[in-house]
């Protein structure tokens, strides 16, 4: 968990899709936090960054992706306003279309409110040609917790 005055970045998810459902709920289809394909470069159709955060008050919330080196910026989300009553909590959905991830290796998604860089999470992308090459320690996770 991440702060950023009286806000808080509980968590982040990257799934395939998101569904807002009856009574506020939402629906997150394929979880992922790896992008493993047979051939690059790949271009993804659609996905989703989503954040939950914490606190109060109104703040800026953005999410970018960084390739491999963090020298280039591969996407990047429209800043978003959250507004958030004392003790509140709310859920914010970045989608992506057609991002285009032209090698394999580490990328790196960030969540950044109020411009401060709150988090960033590795997504790996590999290929099958590749697989042999990542190191231990980017290791494939395929378990359910």
């Amino acid at each position: 968990m991440t702060n950023n005055n009286n806000l808080q970045l509980v968590y982040t998810l990257l799934c395939d899709d998101v569904r807002l459902e009856m009574g506020n709920k939402i629906s997150l289809m394929g979880v992922f936090q790896n992008i493993m394909v047979e051939r690059l470069p790949i271009s993804i159709i659609k996905f989703a960054v989503v954040n939950h955060w914490r606190g109060e008050g109104v703040h800026q919330a953005e999410v970018r992706i960084l390739s491999p080196d963090k020298g280039n910026l591969v996407v990047t989300s429209q800043p978003t306003q959250l507004e958030l009553a004392t003790g509140g909590f709310t859920d914010n959905v970045s989608f992506f279309v057609n991002v285009v991830f032209p090698q394999s290796g580490t990328y790196w998604v960030q969540t950044f409110a109020n411009s401060m860089l709150l988090e960033e999470i590795p997504l790996i992308v590999v290929d099958t040609q590749n697989m042999a090459e990542v190191s231990p320690t980017e290791e494939f996770s395929e378990a359910i917790n």
